[in-house]
Order: C-alpha cells, then structure tokens, then sequence
C-alpha cells in the first residue's frame, strides 16, 4: 500500500478499531454526572439515559450488579454514575456500564424538601405534637445496624449514665433502598409494645454523606416514625445532617451517642440530687420531731394544770395571796403601826374633823384597846 493510499476496513474491522482505540484512551472506570431518564428495567437489567442538557448518552447497569446497588434512581434524579465504556463492536453501539449509581446533592435535597412539604401540609411535622422524653427511661429499643461504631458507643454510653436502662438492640438496615425494611421492624415494635412496654425508641446511623441518609427522608418510613407508640429519638449521621425523620421525630439528637445523652440520666448526678434530698429529708425530720416535742409538751404542761392536785394547790395559793392582801389592807394592821381609829358610839367611823362637836362622847380605837373621849374642841388643820 503506498503513502498516500487511503485505509480500507470491513465494517467488523472498523468497529474493533474503534473499540481498541476506546479502550486504549479511557481510564478502566470514571465518574460521569449528570440527570437520570426514562429509566427501565428490561429482563432484570436496568437501563436509561444520562444527559446533562448538552448531550445524552445510554448507561447500563447489568442485573448481577444491580442487586447489589442501595440506590435506583427515579426519572429527573441527579446522579454519579461509577462506570466504564462498554462498546458493542457488532453495532457500534456506546453505552457506559454503570459500577454503581450514587443519588447527587441536589436529588437528596429535592426529596427532603417534598417529603417535608407533604408531612408538614398533614399536621405530621409539628413542634406541638411531639411526645415528652421519660425522665427515667427503663427499657429503649436501639434501632441500628449491628454490629456499628454508633452501636457500641450508644452502649457504652448508657452503661456509664444510667445502667438501670434496659437495651432492646434491634437490628435494621440503614442505608440504600431498605425502607421496607424499617417500616416492618418499626410496625412489628409498634404492635408488640404492649408486651415490650417501651419507654423510648432510639432511630440512629453513624457518620456518612447525605446521600447515604437517603432512605431517612423516605415518606413511609417517616409516617411509620410519626405513628409510633413512644417517643422516638432520632441520632442520624453528623450534627450538620438535617433528615425529614429528624422533623417528624419526637426529639432529634446531632450524634446516636447524643441520643443516649438525652434519654438517660447522669447517675452521677442523680446520685447527687439523692444525697441532697436525703439531707433535707433528714432535716425535716427533725425538725418535725421536735415540733411534735414541743407540743407534746405544752399538752402535758396543760395536763398538768388541770389535775385536781394541781388546781387545788393553785387555789389554796391564790387564797394565802388574797388572805396576805388582805391582811396587807386590814385596820388592824395600821393600828399596829401606832395608828387610831375614831368611832363615834353609835359605831360610825370618823373621817373628818367636821364630823365632831365639842362635848361628843367618842371611842378611840388603838392597838391594844378603846379610850373613851369627850371633845374637848375642834380645830380644823389648816395646813
């Protein structure tokens, strides 16, 4: 063939050369991002179109590998294919064979934001409606996925705050397509509670992206959590992480080791709080015995001064003061001092001078005996 001669192929040979030349120039996988459509499943393979606006291109994702995904997407869905070229050489027909298929940001957000606008139109999302936290838990359903680092550091935690809680583990898928899986595990609790008598339901999921929260802004899933029996704590992924589970749920905690926080007491400061009010008990103890002392007292002190003895001898005591009173104010007590007394012999009593003349007989009543006197004169004490 000379320089200048043009190549020939067969239509196989092109179709593998560009084959090769495909597989020479891309990487053995890569990341494509772009808005999911008219996605179908067809003989259990899954297959639909990526396009950013600008172009579209087919993607495939095989059955064997799309049992294994967490995530399918919807028509409109914003996702990260994880892929690699697939080039059928027999048709010259492109198409990315997707690893896996990963939600975007914005398809994350724009399901949170509908699902919120749906429960919040039906009274399901609403701070009014929220049941109150027991102040002393006994039994807490753990809903988690086993075994987890957010497991282990929810039990660890509750040993060292209260260790009197008693832990149901019940194990749960936590991401992926696995809401129906949550919703039985939450409706079986929910029916069995009369025998299980729970006091707190704890919803957790260690740290991961935001996309991997998805199926917690699942609708049923949230409607399930809504219609629980007791009140549920929800502790999902990081504190920045905002799901519609945490929403409708009684009390959203920022970790699962928060959760635990705010459902069970310190013992430490329980213990505390004992030790105080056993001190007030004590004191108001004895305050209260003394109380009674005092007057068990005063009722024996009027006992007392009730007994015939006792008042017999509080009245002879009154009668010696009367008798030492009036023996204090008696006649003869003055005319013992060197006082007289005047009495006219009719017996009344002299109080003044202008009660006698001159020539009346009178009696002069001293200590010792009577003088009989006749009036000499009257002076008047002009003093």
């Amino acid at each position: 063939m000379t320089a200048n001669a043009i190549p020939s192929y067969s239509v196989k040979e092109l179709n593998s050369a560009v084959g090769s030349l495909l597989e020479r120039g891309f990487a053995p996988r890569f990341l494509v991002q772009g808005i999911a459509s008219r996605p179908q499943v067809k003989k259990g393979h899954l297959w639909m179109n990526l396009t950013d606006g600008g172009a579209t291109i087919t993607v495939v994702c095989w059955a064997s590998r799309l049992n294994q995904l967490d995530y399918v997407p919807a028509d409109g869905d914003g996702v990260t294919v994880v892929g690699k070229l697939n080039f059928w050489a027999a048709r010259a027909s492109l198409a990315v064979q997707a690893i896996d298929i990963r939600p975007s940001l914005s398809t994350v957000e724009r399901r949170f934001e509908a699902v919120k606008a749906l429960l919040t139109s039906e009274g399901l999302i609403d701070p009014a409606t929220r049941k109150r936290l027991p102040l002393i838990p006994r039994r807490i359903a753990l809903l988690t996925s086993v075994p987890s680092s957010a497991l282990a550091d929810m039990l660890r935690t509750a040993s060292e705050r209260w260790p009197l809680a008693e832990l149901l583990v019940v194990p749960i898928p936590v991401q992926g397509a696995v809401a129906p899986q949550i919703c039985a595990v939450l409706e079986q609790l929910n029916q069995a509670d009369p025998q299980l008598n729970l006091d707190a339901l704890v919803l957790a999921r260690g740290g991961g992206s935001r996309e991997d929260l998805m199926v917690f802004d699942d609708e049923q899933v949230c409607r399930a959590i809504a219609a629980f029996c007791c009140p549920v704590v929800t502790g999902l992924g990081h504190e920045d992480d905002l799901t519609v589970a945490d929403l409708v749920a009684d009390h959203r905690a920022a970790t699962p080791t928060a959760a635990i926080v705010s459902l069970c007491p310190s013992r430490v400061s329980a213990l505390q709080t004992a030790r105080q009010q056993r001190l007030q008990l004590i004191q108001q103890q004895q305050w209260r015995f003394r109380r009674e002392r005092e007057r068990l007292q005063q009722r024996h002190q009027l006992l007392q001064s009730v007994q015939p003895l006792t008042v017999l001898q509080r009245s002879r005591q009154q009668l010696r003061q009367r008798q030492q009173l009036l023996k204090a104010l008696s006649p003869d007590r003055w005319l013992s001092r060197g006082f007289a007394k005047v009495i006219r012999l009719d017996g009344t009593v002299l109080e003044s001078v202008n009660q006698a003349n001159p020539n009346d007989d009178l009696v002069i009543h001293v200590r010792d005996g009577l003088i009989g006197v006749t009036v000499q004169s009257v002076q008047t004490n002009l003093g």
